[in-house]
């Protein structure tokens, strides 16, 4: 991946600079060590690597390592100092200045990378038997925003979702459109999952029913027409809700791939003749079964009745997926842990390209924060209701005196990047609680809080005679002014390392992080009352802050309110 940012510059000239360092000293080493300081801009840890094959002590090391580098004139290095063992270099005014003539350059491009590759990203695919629940957010919210980093860093991104459309869930709720009523009143999502609950209900009175399911699914497997139309109706009336519900996150898939497909193209028997045929597979008790050394118990891709499992199915969806992309993702629950290992083993051994694999803890609630269903599923829909209703109470408190229109015209954005934000923050897996109390605090650097600040440059910039042509950068020598143009500077490499490691939490991190250096530069630097060659210097300022609050805002899938 080719980035030519300026801290990506910075970075390559340390590198360079420590590479003619180590050739006048003698050192050797295939590593540079650098990562970003809380000490410095970078830092390098390479002596304590060369401290045992050289048998030296690392502050030694990093001393004449140090005292080697030379600073050419115009240099994006301004200075290297050495604190122990590390070596630390910091940016130069020129590397400042470049910085924002890169920014009034790319404008909304700004923080674009050179990615290049076709990635399919799949997420939420959950069962088409009832509504979004509040599980299933943060599988949605992670694989969107992790969609949103990809394509900002240049690659060709294409988002889809699984529809189990011929699993057992979806039989019953098939069963279940012919034997109950459907309440059209109702969103079809939910009302899918009122027939699906009374199905199973029936269905433990009287097991004898489950027989009649059974037989659905064979011959749904057999490409029975009339069956597949049912199969279809009930598959389409919940996804079309789901997709309602995702769009209210301002989440969007590409394509919905239904696993029946690769039955009806008769892409899962050409998989299992190839695995029984190369030996792969074996025969045990009439179902075929991939033997797995690697874990305690064999995986039955086909059972003795001939039907394929989900697992089968979704092997043969893999290896479609792998004949069209560079990379592969798959964002999985952590009950999925098992079942995808066993399911990248199998594509492994038959050489077939592997999915990168995004394992989330699930996102809870606090105890009482919505009574409704107590003891069932919350639907997703409920807590959106609700954050957004708790978002209209708190502009209203901020904004009294706006009009009605304002203030619902805000909540909405200010809610759903509330619940956005407060789940994508975390680290994937790590298990978080999800308060909306918490989110939606102005003052708790969150979604509201980084929102604000993109509000607060658009009013600064409102109250101005306009962005000037050109502004004169070097004037801008305060510590809020060079801190809030490092951090600008940050955003092509965070939204890079996040693509790479498919963390989209470091973005989330930055975000807040950017914000809170734009309030310190609104509190130290007085921007409308500066002298005006100075004046235009912050002005400038406040609009490079602006372009960027509003692009790490879009990767993350949340509105960039101008007034708030």
């Amino acid at each position: 991946m080719v980035d030519k940012t300026m801290f990506l510059k910075f970075k390559h000239v340390v590198e360079s600079a420590l590479k003619s360092a180590l050739d006048t000293t003698g050192y050797s080493i295939d590593d540079f060590y650098i990562e970003e300081s809380a000490h410095s801009d970078l830092a390098s840890s390479l002596s304590f690597r060369l401290a045992s094959k050289y048998k030296q002590s690392p502050a030694i090391i990093a001393g004449t390592i140090a005292d080697a580098i030379t600073i050419p004139e115009n240099s994006l290095i301004d200075r290297v100092e050495v604190a122990g063992a590390y070596i630390n270099f910091f940016v130069s005014k020129k590397f400042l200045n470049d910085t924002i003539y890169e920014i009034f350059e790319k404008r909304d491009s700004y923080g674009a990378g050179h990615g290049k590759g076709r990635v399919i990203i799949e997420h939420t695919s959950a069962n088409p038997n009832g509504p979004l629940h509040v599980g299933h957010i943060r599988n949605s919210i992670i694989g969107d925003t992790l969609a949103r980093i990809l394509k900002k860093v240049g690659y060709d991104v294409e988002v889809q979702y699984y529809a189990n459309d011929m699993g057992r869930q979806i039989a019953i709720v098939a069963w279940a459109l012919d034997r109950f009523g459907f309440d059209r009143q109702k969103k079809t999502d939910h009302a899918i999952a009122d027939v699906y609950i009374r199905a199973n209900q029936e269905l433990e009175k009287d097991p004898d029913l489950s027989q009649q399911i059974d037989e659905m699914m064979q011959k749904i497997e057999l490409g029975d027409e009339r069956m597949i139309e049912r199969f279809d109706r009930a598959t389409d009336l919940a996804i079309s809700g789901i997709t309602s519900t995702l769009k209210r996150m301002n989440i969007h898939h590409d394509r919905f791939v239904y696993e029946s497909k690769f039955v009806k193209d008769g892409e899962v028997a050409d998989f299992l003749q190839e695995l029984e045929g190369s030996g792969l597979a074996e025969t045990i008790d009439g179902a075929l079964t991939v033997p797995m050394p690697e874990f305690d118990k064999d995986l039955v891709i086909r059972r003795s009745n001939r039907t394929s499992l989900y697992v089968t199915r979704d092997l043969a969806y893999h290896r479609w997926k792998a004949g069209q992309c560079d990379r592969m993702i798959d964002v999985l629950g952590a009950d999925h842990k098992l079942i995808s290992s066993q399911l990248c083993y199998v594509l492994r051994v038959c050489g077939i390209k592997e999915p990168e694999i995004v394992i989330f803890e699930f996102v809870s609630l606090p105890e009482g924060s919505m009574s409704t269903r107590a003891g069932k599923f919350i639907p997703a829909d409920d807590l959106l209701d609700q954050v957004e209703k708790q978002a209209l109470v708190e502009v209203t408190k901020r904004r009294p005196d706006t009009g009605d229109d304002f203030r619902r015209r805000v909540s909405v954005p200010v809610g759903i990047g509330a619940v956005r934000y407060d789940i994508v923050k975390i680290s994937p897996e790590k298990a978080t609680t999800f308060d909306w109390e918490s989110a939606l605090d102005f003052d708790k650097l969150g979604a509201p809080f980084i929102q604000y600040s993109h509000a607060r440059a658009c009013s600064i910039l409102r109250k101005t005679s306009g962005v000037p042509d050109s502004i004169d950068p070097s004037v801008l020598t305060g510590d809020a002014e060079i801190s809030l143009v490092k951090q600008l500077a940050r955003f092509s490499h965070v939204a890079n390392t996040a693509a790479s490691d498919l963390k989209p939490h470091i973005v989330a991190i930055y975000a807040r992080e950017l914000a809170e250096a734009f309030n310190q530069f609104y509190r130290m630097s007085p921007v409308l009352s500066a002298p005006d060659g100075l004046r235009d210097a912050r002005i400038g300022l406040v609009e490079c802050a602006r372009i960027v609050l509003a692009g790490v805002l879009d990767v993350l899938g949340i509105d960039a309110p101008e007034s708030m």
